[in-house]
């Protein structure tokens, strides 16, 4: 047994914790519209909503963000809900509500469109012209405004700081198990089961988060124009990785806003969502020569089980890779924000 057992957190996370973690109500809003004002065109923000099939819940947020954070309180300049290609009315409903809604494949159109959020993300910053970024997703329940302006104050009072995630609680309403039945802790099984280990394993720095994949974050478009985007659900743990190597870890924070209620995945769906994060974090060991390993020991593939009517039928899901560039070599972005 050594003599002095490790500490729970390197001492560097065991500090940031200290001094990158905040509550909303640190910063009244009222206080970030002073600093707003101070910072000129660095305080611009532009909200950002990715958004498919969410006509139950887009219309609220961007109800709520209209009314209370840029006609009572003008925090926010600009509220975008870019439509991935939704079957239902959520485009009809979240202009009704007051966004400006772009669909995705009318946003660099010489470049066919991928599937997934980060797609949709990453084209975002061609059709937003905010300094501030947050981005929101479409989906959560009982959207208290804190989702943004709790993220964006650090940004605003602090010039060091980048990347700001939100910080909550995530309940689990168990399904079958009685109407209000809720685990108060059981949301978000794919952080808790792969994100947070590999986070922990190859990323330690990054062991303070609390909800790294959460998709509510807002950064400085001057990061995130550096960034590669993951097309699909390894956004939020490239992004994170990716910051803390072009930015440092002094520079990213998070901040508590209560607690975020949201539709929940079954399991097939979280598994793909498991396998897409675990690649993400594969390419980027690799691409930082922390993983040596041979070019076919990664399969691209998902495999997963359906019991039917003749027993259990397979379905092999594709495990995507594909990364968008950093915005700030796309010929279109650089020629809008130079213009």
């Amino acid at each position: 047994m050594p003599a002095e057992l490790p500490p729970a957190l390197l001492p560097e996370v065991a500090s940031w914790l200290r001094r990158r973690s905040w509550s909303a109500a640190d910063r009244p809003v009222r206080d970030l519209l002073a600093a707003k004002e101070a910072a000129g065109r660095a305080g611009t923000i532009s909200v950002v909503l990715p958004a498919l099939d969410e006509e139950s819940t887009v219309g609220a947020i961007v109800s709520t963000i209209r009314r209370e954070l840029m006609e009572r309180l003008p925090l926010v300049d600009e509220l975008v809900v870019v439509d991935s290609g939704s079957a239902d009315r959520t485009a009809e409903v979240a202009a009704g509500a007051g966004a400006r809604v772009v669909h995705r494949d009318a946003i660099l159109p010489r470049l066919p469109a991928e599937p997934g959020k980060g797609e949709v993300l990453w084209r975002s910053l061609l059709v937003t012209s905010g300094e501030i970024v947050c981005f929101v997703d479409a989906d959560l329940r009982e959207f208290d405004p804190a989702f943004v302006s709790g993220i964006v104050g650090p940004l605003l009072t602090d010039p060091g700081i980048q990347l700001v995630k939100a910080m909550y609680d995530r309940p689990y309403e168990l399904p079958g198990a009685g109407e209000g039945t809720v685990d108060p802790i059981g949301g978000g099984r794919v952080t808790e089961l792969v994100a947070r280990p590999l986070l922990n394993l190859h990323w330690p720095e990054l062991a303070g988060f609390v909800q790294p994949l959460g998709g509510e974050y807002a950064a400085r478009r001057s990061l995130l124009e550096r960034l590669p985007f993951p097309t699909g659900y390894g956004v939020e743990l490239g992004l994170l990785v990716d910051a803390l190597e072009t930015a440092g870890l002094d520079a990213l924070a998070q901040v508590d806003v209560g607690v975020r209620h949201h539709r929940h995945q079954d399991s097939q769906a979280l598994g793909r969502m498991a396998a897409t994060i675990y690649r993400t974090a594969l390419e980027r060991l690799d691409r930082t020569h922390r993983l040596k390993a041979s070019a076919d020991l990664v399969h691209p593939l998902l495999t997963q089980f359906t019991r039917t009517g003749g027993g259990f039928t397979a379905r092999t899901h594709p495990v995507g890779a594909l990364e968008r560039p950093p915005m700030h070599t796309v010929a279109e972005y650089v020629s809008r924000h130079t213009a």
